[in-house]
């Protein structure tokens, strides 16, 4: 397997929005932006990076916004997570490059797409919410506690935004592959609105997984990513709804 020095050594850096924002890249074919959650880094997708290129696609993995290499900030809202990725695509050059986020990085995929259509060419989610009742009551409460004695602007994040229309969805157009745990922390009603709602999607549930589990340290998510890209410019709406069986 080949990558490029930059992913195992010295990371590149980019300015967009007048912040500085961190990156790996790896590879030589497609290009694909991997956008981690909450409170993580793009090592969260070192395994998926490795699988993807051996799959024959550049990888760009930023860390966003105050994550990572990147200074830490005392506020976070996911509208100025998603221009950054749109200008860091931008800046970069990035042709309809594919997008997989998880958990924020999701909701950073479908609030670019929304903001700016036809940016991407496919978009993969995994475990993303719409709004912070999209979440199950009982991390809502466990983390509000939290955050009361402990005030953390991440976590005050994730409990106030996203405020994601529903309906925006439908003007999503392109192919849209939709992933959750079946112990997700995202309530299973939440992912099938998102993926009822985008007119070309295909959604799979991981029977046993929780909400990071098949994603940090595991090939279930890279196998079925590359799985999605390979038929990504077929028809995806005629997909059932499917439990995988892991």
């Amino acid at each position: 397997m080949q990558t490029d020095k930059d992913y195992d050594g010295e990371l590149k850096k980019v300015t967009v929005n007048n912040i500085s924002l961190y990156y790996a890249v790896a590879g030589e074919g497609k290009p694909i932006v991997m956008v981690h959650g909450n409170g993580e880094d793009h090592h969260l997708f070192d395994t998926e990076i490795r699988q993807l290129v051996d799959a024959g696609y550049k990888v760009y993995a930023p860390d966003s916004r105050g994550h990572g290499a990147n200074e830490p900030l005392s506020e976070y809202h996911y509208c100025d997570m998603a221009e950054d990725m749109f200008s860091f695509i931008k800046t970069l050059g990035l042709d309809r490059p594919v997008l997989y986020g998880h958990s924020d990085g999701g909701i950073i995929g479908l609030m670019l797409e929304i903001s700016h259509p036809g940016t991407l060419g496919a978009l993969a989610i995994s475990g993303t919410n719409l709004s912070p009742e999209g979440l199950e009551p009982s991390f809502i409460e466990e983390f509000t506690a939290k955050n009361q004695e402990e005030p953390d602007p991440l976590v005050t994040l994730m409990l106030t935004e996203p405020h994601i229309n529903p309906d925006s969805l439908k003007n999503i157009t392109i192919p849209v592959l939709v992933t959750a745990g079946e112990n997700d922390l995202i309530l299973r009603s939440e992912t099938e609105l998102i993926a009822e709602k985008l007119p070309n999607s295909t959604m799979v549930i991981l029977k046993g997984q929780d909400h990071g589990s098949y994603i940090a340290g595991s090939e279930i998510m890279g196998e079925i990513l590359i799985d999605f890209l390979n038929r990504k410019y077929t028809s995806l709406s005629s997909v059932p709804v499917s439990f995988l069986p892991l």
